[in-house]
């Protein structure tokens, strides 16, 4: 671990979104226009391909697209970590290795989905990806989504390795975060999944956090980290109840994404629909959306004030 630089994995690293035109399709351009929007917000990295991407709902091509046009933006000035995990491992190697050629600072991948795969099915899945190429490694651990339980005589084999600096906790216990964060060791990198509990993951041992709905308000949760690092707790309470006002809003609409989309299109940015079968906001909707995008324009203020 010791080789790779882990402060520019820290911090608030937002869950990059799938981008689709009117008829379905991957949007360069709109990847583009997002990917700079994160940074001139003050973003640090992105996650791309990931569950908040839709990866999973994507051709292994159309995912090579994502990532090139993220990195021809913003791939010199921003930490740009490629989620790799599909189906099959063969499909996770593919996609890792194009990672690595088009200079991702780093690969991540869930274990793979649908069969429930012993543990060590998962470890063999995962070190094809980590010995395919010279990127460090982040573990994507999700077990509510993919059914698999990383334990912690795992994940302290797979610290282990030179390449695998980290993991991505997403499940809801900060317990878990503490042991996993003691297991891997002070130099091993914990960053919180859930974001209606990031402080309580900072607090826990976490270094930083990926999260999908830090995509439809960068700068609250950027706001929140400052105080986090300042050590003004009570704020750092106060910010983390506003982004739970807006996640507990976000999480009526027919899919959190498509109430993500909704939500960044009145803030100047179509992204499209979600892919089938996550579903996109529904004209009825437009009233809470309106009623969200205000609260949130006001709240956004404030961290900037």
């Amino acid at each position: 671990m010791g080789k790779h630089d882990l402060n520019k994995f820290k911090g608030v690293i937002v869950a990059f979104y799938g981008c689709y035109d009117g008829n379905g399709d991957i949007d360069p351009q709109a990847v583009r226009d997002l990917a700079r929007y994160y940074k001139e917000a003050g973003v640090k990295g992105l996650y791309v391909g990931g569950s908040s991407g839709e990866g999973m709902l994507q051709s292994t091509a159309e995912r090579k697209l994502v990532l090139e046009a993220v990195m021809e933006e913003v791939g010199s000035e921003m930490t740009i970590i490629a989620h790799v995990g599909a189906p099959s491992t063969r499909e996770s190697v593919e996609l890792a290795k194009h990672a690595e050629a088009v200079k991702a600072d780093a690969v991540s991948a869930v274990p793979s989905i649908y069969y429930r795969l012993s543990p060590d099915s998962v470890e063999h899945h995962w070190r094809a990806m980590i010995d395919s190429t010279a990127l460090p490694f982040i573990i994507y651990h999700i077990p509510q989504l993919t059914g698999f339980h990383l334990s912690t005589g795992l994940l302290k084999k797979l610290s282990a390795l030179d390449n695998v600096i980290g993991v991505k906790i997403s499940s809801e216990s900060t317990y878990e975060l503490q042991q996993f964060k003691a297991a891997g060791g002070p130099d091993f990198l914990v960053l919180n999944g859930p974001d209606e509990q990031y402080l309580a993951g900072r607090s826990m041992g976490a270094d930083g956090g990926i999260g999908g709905t830090y995509g439809v308000m960068p700068e609250l949760f950027l706001k929140l980290e400052q105080c986090i690092q300042t050590g003004d707790l009570e704020s750092a309470r106060e910010w983390q109840g506003k982004i739970n006002e807006v996640i507990s809003e976000l999480l009526q609409f027919p899919s959190l994404y498509g109430g993500c989309k909704a939500l960044l299109k009145l803030r100047g940015l179509d992204i499209g629909e979600p892919r089938l079968p996550l579903l996109p906001a529904t004209d009825r909707d437009q009233e809470a959306v309106a009623r969200l995008h205000d609260k949130l324009t006001e709240y956004t203020a404030q961290a900037k004030a």
